[in-house]
């Protein structure tokens, strides 16, 4: 079984919305504001997220077109997509956008997918699952979900017949081909129409199903527009933060907010408690908030001398805001002197305070570098942290 190579995908964004007029909606429902950017551009990323996928064909009407490629290089820089792409002019009907934007593909293109961005929730997995049909030598492949209610087929108000429930399925995009396969289909159409790809290739090759989403919803009626507003995700994340000091005369030393009597002295702006510095960078790099010296500069004198347990105070707040709730720190601290051990319930219990978390979600290591380093001559500190979070974005 070989993988299917140069796969480029056509999201299609040319209709006019006119199902969602009644809602009062001055703009069609691809330029909906989701999450802060356009509807359609919620589609972009996720499929920026396959690997091998070459380059995104975006198809806007062509009365829009110009300011949509304006549109769309701002959102490229800012997302930093790391696809090629192209924007081009749809036509009329939804398969004479999709025609166009074939026509757009290049030359080396043999799989295209093709996606209604009217369904901004495909799943980055739904795709894969896509590939791998076609990596099995499929030619065209579908996602398809189980009709959960009984189909009736009824004329002048009256019912003829009730249809096989086992025998259909709800087919949603993204549908994928061989380039040429789509690319003869769509001419053998001519006038005739059809509402997806897949019943144009139907009368030249099979095709495959793969299972859909139930969440993949197309976004058609005006009710619909209430998973715009009310969607929230949720992902894992991960955030790592280093820091180092020397010793020399300065601040006493602290560590994870606690006085460690008869320790060297820290050189440092703040007061210099390596451990919180450390995970107020891993919490920061959570929500890719750079770090503690882009918040509190050590130029700033207002953070002279300052408490490292406000400044993870301050950090925490920026997580909160940004959607994040921390499930589990993890901390180590290297040096040589001073030992650890005496100090490591408290220091582990203060943090887990300082964070909010149970005592069992931050653990607390300490290690020497063997008398190799800085650290092992003794001329300074260093601790590592890494949290584990959940980030809530709408």
């Amino acid at each position: 079984m070989s993988q299917a190579s140069d796969i480029w995908a056509v999201i299609v964004a040319a209709g006019s919305g006119s199902r969602l007029a009644s809602a009062g909606l001055d703009r069609p429902k691809q330029y909906l504001d989701a999450g802060g950017v356009p509807l359609f551009w919620r589609s972009a990323r996720t499929l920026a997220r396959i690997p091998r996928l070459r380059g995104l064909v975006l198809v806007f009407p062509a009365a829009d077109l110009e300011a949509m490629q304006a549109q769309v290089a701002g959102l490229v820089a800012a997302d930093g997509l790391g696809l090629a792409w192209k924007a081009v002019a749809g036509g009329p009907r939804r398969q004479d956008s999709v025609r166009l934007g074939l026509s757009a593909l290049p030359r080396e293109c043999g799989f295209v997918l093709v996606h209604d961005a009217a369904r901004p929730f495909a799943s980055a997995a739904l795709v894969q699952r896509l590939l791998a049909a076609l990596d099995s030598g499929e030619r065209a492949v579908i996602p398809v979900c189980a009709v959960k209610d009984t189909v009736k087929r009824v004329e002048g108000g009256r019912v003829l017949e009730t249809l096989a429930r086992s025998e259909l399925a709800l087919v949603q995009t993204p549908q994928a081909f061989a380039r040429d396969l789509l690319e003869a289909a769509h001419a053998r159409a001519g006038e005739d129409e059809a509402t997806d790809d897949a019943a144009l290739v139907e009368g030249l090759c099979p095709v495959a199903v793969v299972p859909g989403e139930e969440g993949n919803v197309k976004i058609t009626t005006p009710e619909d527009l209430s998973l715009l507003r009310g969607e929230t995700r949720t992902w894992p994340c991960v955030g790592y933060g280093y820091d180092v000091h020397r010793y020399g005369e300065g601040r006493p030393m602290v560590l994870g907010g606690v006085p460690i009597p008869g320790a060297p002295q820290i050189v440092a702006h703040s007061d210099g408690d390596v451990l919180l510095h450390a995970l107020a960078d891993a919490v920061l790099g959570c929500f890719g908030g750079g770090d503690i010296g882009l918040h509190f500069p050590d130029t700033d004198p207002a953070w002279s001398g300052v408490n490292s347990a406000v400044l993870l105070q301050e950090v925490l707040a920026k997580a909160q805001a940004a959607g994040v709730s921390l499930v589990q720190a993890d901390l180590t601290i290297v040096a040589q002197v001073p030992k650890i051990s005496p100090h490591r319930e408290e220091i582990a219990a203060n943090v887990a305070h300082l964070l909010g978390l149970e005592r069992s979600r931050v653990n607390l290591k300490a290690t020497t570098e063997e008398g190799l380093g800085f650290t092992g001559e003794k001329k300074g500190i260093k601790a590592v942290a890494v949290v584990t979070a959940l980030r809530s974005v709408g």
